[in-house]
């Protein structure tokens, strides 16, 4: 799968185009104070073909005084990208951040398609012939405000695209994910060592991941390993905010993954960051805590750790822990019971009679509350999708739903359910619409 980035300055419409081209679609809800954060992965699909879309914070200042974060993430993105799509403002001249911006993706040397935003009306049309200035020769018009120009670019960008053709082979992919040097690689090679298996690596179908057919319990399983960055310089050493950049083809490729948190370090932010990506994505997942021989006092540390672990990711507490070291191997092997348990329950199915029957017990052993005068009614629930479990309910008005109330029927569902290792998604829909 290709990768496609947007670039430009500040307020030139890179957040507006970003959301028309993935059409947001995922239903799971991120409501953890402490995981908030700006979207900067998506997946585009049309007619077939499908990409991947990176945004990127706005470049900004003059010439030679851009913010140094940004222009990191800048740099990556353009490194990982096929395609660059330069954003600029159609109501505006020229500047010399457009300038700035143009010699460094002059230098990549990749397809750029200039889209000049804002341009609502045919009259505006003309204004985009000085942007031919950049010296590039793909210029389009656009409007994300008002959804124009899409069709044409979508055309423009997936042209020397292939389709995209589903795998034939119904194989467990479970991918490692997490911050640089927490040992991801290392538990990667201690599996395929404790599995005594001879494997010769395959090429992915995404750049710098690499898929590795291994043998567990009889079975085959495909582990999918993201190269390392590309340090050139402080600059990608500093970069570990946005490496996750280089996972997320691999997490879109897997059925479950395995965030991996080194003992040694301790629990950060970012590690949240990291992990809401998978949950958004909708896969199976399993926190490692890799590094466990650092620990001094393991089985005294274990119970500590656990409690600590489930304070931060109090958001949820359906995800089961494990504890290894890939250097002595040292409870190696209650990693791949895990990664299967949560590949089974993020494809489980069940059966509509169950399903009504815990959601009326569910009501009548607590009402949900009234919002002026008005209460809300269950009518029927189904479970309309899997990786994850997706459940409709046909209400009388999904206005009356509160946040609070479904976590409720959610955390209902999970107790009569075993749905541990995977996000599920919970859809209210009125019982008259289509």
């Amino acid at each position: 799968m290709q990768t496609v980035c947007l670039i430009g300055k500040p307020n030139v419409g890179k957040s507006s185009i970003f959301n028309r081209l993935i059409k947001e679609k995922k239903s799971i809800i991120l409501s953890e104070p402490g995981i908030t954060r700006d979207r900067i992965y998506g997946t585009v699909e049309y007619k077939n073909k499908k990409f991947s879309l990176i945004d990127t914070g706005g470049i900004h200042g003059e010439a030679d005084n851009f913010d140094k974060d940004i222009l990191m993430q800048a740099s990556l993105a353009i490194e990982e990208a096929d395609i660059i799509l330069f954003v600029v403002d159609g109501l505006d001249n020229i500047t010399d951040a457009d300038k700035k911006i143009r010699n460094m993706l002059k230098k990549s040397q990749k397809k750029v398609i200039v889209l000049v935003n804002k341009i609502d009306n045919e009259k505006r049309n003309d204004l985009i012939y000085a942007y031919y200035e950049l010296g590039f020769e793909n210029i389009l018009p656009v409007s994300a405000e008002h959804n124009l120009g899409f069709k044409e670019l979508l055309e423009l960008v997936t042209k020397d695209m292939e389709e995209e053709e589903e795998e034939k082979e119904d194989i467990l992919k479970f991918c490692f994910i997490g911050r640089p040097n927490v040992g991801k690689s290392s538990l990667i090679n201690a599996l395929l060592n404790e599995s005594r298996v001879i494997v010769s690596d395959e090429a992915g179908t995404t750049r710098d991941a690499i898929d590795t057919r291994l043998t567990y319990d009889k079975k085959d399983y495909i582990v999918i390993d993201t190269a390392g960055m590309r340090k050139k310089g402080r600059v990608y050493e500093e970069l570990e905010k946005y490496s996750l950049m280089r996972s997320m083809k691999a997490i879109d490729r897997s059925d479950v993954c395995v965030l991996v948190i080194d003992a040694k370090e301790g629990i950060i932010e970012h590690d949240k960051h990291i992990l809401s990506y998978a949950i958004e994505a909708g896969k199976g997942i399993v926190i490692c805590v890799n590094k466990w021989d650092t620990v001094k006092n393991p089985n005294e540390d274990l119970k500590k750790w656990k409690q600590e672990l489930e304070v931060y990711f109090k958001f949820v507490p359906y995800i089961n822990f494990v504890f290894t070291s890939a250097l002595t191997k040292k409870r190696l092997h209650t990693l791949m019971p895990e990664v299967i348990k949560a590949y089974e329950n993020n494809r489980k199915e069940i059966k509509t009679s169950l399903l009504n029957d815990v959601i009326s017990e569910a009501v009548s052993l607590h009402e949900p509350p009234s919002y002026k005068g008005k209460r809300l009614k269950i009518y029927f629930v189904s479970q309309t999708g899997s990786r994850p479990p997706k459940f409709t309910f046909n209400v009388n008005s999904k206005n009356l739903i509160h946040f609070s109330y479904e976590r409720y029927l959610e955390n209902k569902i999970r107790e009569s359910f075993d749905l541990e290792g995977t996000p599920i998604i919970l859809q209210f829909k009125n019982k008259n619409d289509k």
